[in-house]
């Protein structure tokens, strides 16, 4: 489906109902998920974004070519997910704006932007995207690297954008300017890729107060 609102996919999408992947992988993701959500990184809020959740988190799966699991569109409010709350990304195409995935709920509308990530090193493993106002206007500041304004969310040349940060050597977080409040953190593992966010969040609360 094509839209110009938030938390809509954009990207044109082959996805097949399939059981829910193993529980085993995405302990460790749910719990730093779970913290994230708390500081309010992912979330649901009535007075932001139309009301619509926001973020997701994903990671990167063994074995030869690029497949992950992610959280499944409009997840981002509950306070706990659950395997059937994830599918996997199995293919994707991102100049074409293509995606394939499969499990019981469709991905998250920035897949594509995850997909990207790990297409640009094999050496990131975690990809969370979150909503922090605070980072966001701070970006400039906080020295990150930041896209366009004039790329929007969800769309191929945001997923460019973000693959050719990711490949060089830099601050493992990106502010989307395009992407009202939009930032998104990896890293070789879960830990490392939510500490950044913390972190950063932590810096940007601290400039606030200047």
């Amino acid at each position: 489906m094509m839209a110009g609102s938030e938390g809509v996919t954009k990207y044109r999408l082959n996805f097949t109902v399939a059981p829910a992947p193993s529980p085993d992988p995405i302990r460790e993701l749910n719990a730093w998920r779970s913290i994230i959500r708390m500081l309010g990184l992912n979330g649901r809020d009535p007075e932001r974004y139309g009301g619509l959740a926001y973020g997701n988190v994903s990671l990167r799966l063994p074995g030869d070519g690029i497949r992950f699991l992610i959280s499944g569109t409009q997840t981002g409010g509950r306070v706990r997910l659950s395997a059937s709350d994830y599918c996997e990304v199995h293919g994707f195409n991102l100049e074409a704006n293509r995606l394939e995935a499969s499990g019981p709920v469709p991905p998250s509308s920035e897949a594509l932007t995850h997909a990207a990530v790990y297409r640009a090193d094999p050496a990131w493993h975690c990809v969370m995207h979150a909503h922090s106002p605070e980072i966001w206007r701070h970006a400039g500041r906080l020295g990150l690297p930041t896209t366009s304004p004039a790329i929007d969310y969800g769309t191929p040349e945001m997923a460019l954008a973000v693959e050719a940060i990711a490949a060089r050597p830099g601050i493992p977080l990106i502010a989307m300017l395009g992407h009202a409040d939009g930032i998104i953190a990896y890293g070789r593992t879960v830990e490392a890729t939510a500490r950044i966010l913390i972190g950063y969040l932590a810096e940007a609360l601290q400039l606030d107060d200047t």
